[in-house]
């Protein structure tokens, strides 16, 4: 498990505040990583940092709004003053604002989905990079979806956003690994998430579950925790430009 010591590390979550966020937080705050907990508000993200703290981890809370650039460039700085280095990114925020078909979507959710889900993680990575490369590399983890390679029904948008994600990973790994900068995507699947909400209450969610999934329940957010661990550690040096399917065999 060396391989696995992130200590002397620094990671900044975005979308920590709970689900896959706060669960890979506390994951990598166990094996040592300094973790930076990020969200659009700061209240949540403070209790999963005092969380961690009180468990003998090192942790801090931040404002990053995904849809304000600047807050991006200013975290990213603000890291770097206090702690010298950036290793790693977790771009896990997003949201679904509009549940239903394709051709009902007003333009509000429309906008609000692509700022959130693509243009966020697209410029809070290009913050990020600067300052892994001047520490000699680090490892990006862009958390997309399965709908991203397997479209959902209601979900049109949603979908979109995470296809253009794992195309901005492997676009970026192209880009950067000569900088020694990793960058992967975790495609969850059904996993039990505020974002999944709306599917969760559908009553044809266990029919689905019961008639696709190998593993026949949905996911637990800690269940993502290892999966990301992986593609940040040292464990994974030769492993870039990849989308990594944790989805209880929905896909086959």
């Amino acid at each position: 498990m060396a391989r696995f010591d992130f200590s002397g590390k620094v990671a900044l979550i975005a979308g920590a505040s709970r689900g896959i966020g706060e669960s890979v937080a506390h994951g990598l705050a166990q094996h040592g990583a300094t973790v930076i907990c990020a969200s659009r508000k700061i209240e949540p993200c403070e209790k999963v940092a005092e969380d961690i703290r009180s468990n003998g981890g090192k942790a801090s809370a931040r404002i990053v709004h995904l849809g304000d650039i600047e807050s991006h460039t200013n975290s990213v700085a603000e890291i770097m003053e206090e702690f010298g280095r950036l290793d790693y990114l977790v771009n896990n925020g997003a949201t679904n604002p509009y549940y239903g078909p394709a051709h009902q979507a007003e333009e509000w959710a429309y906008d609000k989905t692509m700022e959130v889900n693509l243009k966020g993680p697209y410029f809070l990575s290009a913050a990020a990079i600067p300052a892994m490369m001047k520490n000699g590399g680090g490892a990006i983890v862009n958390v997309a979806s399965v709908d991203g390679i397997q479209p959902g029904l209601g979900r049109v948008i949603y979908g979109m956003t995470k296809a253009g994600l794992i195309n901005m990973t492997k676009g970026m790994a192209k880009e950067y690994g000569d900088h020694g900068i990793r960058v992967n995507a975790l495609l969850p699947g059904f996993t039990d998430t505020k974002i999944a909400a709306a599917l969760k209450e559908d009553p044809k969610m266990q029919a689905y579950m019961d008639n696709n999934l190998a593993i026949k329940r949905m996911a637990q957010p800690e269940e993502m925790v290892g999966a990301v661990m992986y593609m940040l550690s040292d464990e994974a040096s030769y492993f870039t430009g990849q989308g990594m399917v944790v989805d209880g065999g929905a896909i086959i």
